[in-house]
């Protein structure tokens, strides 16, 4: 009897250090993945991918507080302690309060301001699903921004026979102004281009186009100086190095296997396109914060990260920044549609000056990222 007692005491002592171990080590991962940002990202690039798992970690530490209640009440300060120490990146992940309902109505003296990766207006199915186009049309006219920063734009600025033709696409959302950026040599059908675009109803006094030697794809960034009223604004529209994964990498994201030397292929590929989209980012992430940092206007920035909170490239341009989401945004805020719930890749930026009113993430499927808006007021001066 007394053996058993035994027996079974060193068990208990087992599997109660055995899952210690296993607190401990995803408390780690999950600070690891926080603070990413403060590590070199080319050196660190693995550090991305716990960027990218954050709030997995984060449900595993919840489950382990719920678990230790129950069994070892003083273990509850593994979880505890961590979530303390990255109380501030967990900000940005997640935000607890209850956001307020978006008014389509604005406050005077406001600026609207919405981000979209459009996925090319639908242009690959206008044959099939013309009416999809349309709907995204309606969706921007229903908000009616001032400002429209779309990214993964294909258009056509020179022939009115092209299907996304620029000007009549101008027209058909009541804008005047525009900005439409691409690389010559990333052509899409000789009609189009793949590039970005940004739209403004009020008068462009500068445009800047941002373009790298080598050619990646979307890989160059604009910004645009805007009047409005007194104050000028310069406004940023980015698309920073996608993983570009095919439809057989995000299958096998969805379902991953190791059965075999086809699935470890598989599986090396993909980490290979994360570590040099982590590279990559860093780069242009260090660009355009350069670009930011030489404005003399008051700076918004919207864009395609394709890259989560707390990573480097997030950090490094929203440093000195407020963003929408954070201000104003409640939940996770995903922004891609595919692969992960927790993918918010898209950002809206604004200037310390500017007080940001309202957010919304319109959660449509009409491309594979969602719309998010934001309005905001210049902050009254004492």
């Amino acid at each position: 009897m007394v053996y058993l007692y035994s027996m079974a005491s060193a068990f208990r002592r087992f599997t109660t250090g055995f899952f210690v171990l296993i607190n401990i080590i995803i408390a780690l991962l999950f600070l690891l993945g926080c603070y990413a940002s403060s590590f070199n990202a080319t050196s660190f690039w693995f550090l991305g991918l716990l960027t990218l798992a954050s709030l997995y970690f984060l449900l595993i530490l919840i489950i382990f507080i719920v678990f230790w209640l129950f069994v070892r009440l003083k273990y509850v300060l593994i979880s505890i302690i961590t979530l303390a120490v990255a109380w501030f990146p967990l900000g940005q992940i997640i935000k607890i309060k209850q956001g307020e309902e978006f008014k389509i109505a604005r406050l005077p003296n406001s600026l609207r301001i919405m981000s979209w990766n459009v996925e090319h207006f639908d242009i690959l199915e206008h044959k099939t699903h013309p009416e999809r186009k349309q709907e995204m049309l309606d969706l921007i006219n229903k908000y009616a921004p001032d400002v429209a920063c779309f990214q993964e734009m294909v258009g056509g600025d020179f022939d009115s026979t092209a299907i996304n033709y620029v000007p009549r696409m101008a027209k058909q959302l009541n804008y005047k102004y525009y900005f439409f950026s691409y690389d010559k040599r990333d052509d899409f059908d000789g009609k189009h281009h793949y590039g970005i675009i940004t739209f403004s109803r009020f008068p462009i006094i500068q445009k800047y186009k941002y373009s790298p030697v080598a050619l990646n794809y979307n890989s160059i960034f604009q910004s645009i100086d805007i009047a409005k009223d007194y104050d000028t604004f310069r406004v940023f529209n980015i698309h920073l190095q996608s993983l570009k994964f095919s439809d057989v990498n995000r299958q096998y994201l969805d379902d991953p296997t190791l059965k075999g030397e086809i699935d470890i292929e598989k599986s090396k590929n993909i980490i290979l396109k994360f570590k040099t989209g982590f590279a990559k980012r860093k780069l242009q992430s260090e660009r355009v914060k350069k670009s930011m940092n030489e404005s003399p206007y008051k700076v918004i920035l919207c864009g395609d990260f394709n890259d989560v909170p707390n990573s480097y490239a997030y950090n490094t341009i929203g440093k000195g920044l407020k963003n929408a989401y954070a201000e104003k945004g409640s939940g996770i805020g995903r922004t891609f549609s595919s692969i992960s719930p927790t993918l918010r890749i898209d950002n809206i930026f604004v200037d310390k000056k500017l007080m940001v009113e309202q957010f919304v993430r319109i959660k449509k499927k009409l491309s594979d990222h969602f719309p998010i808006i934001t309005d905001v007021t210049i902050e009254p001066k004492n």
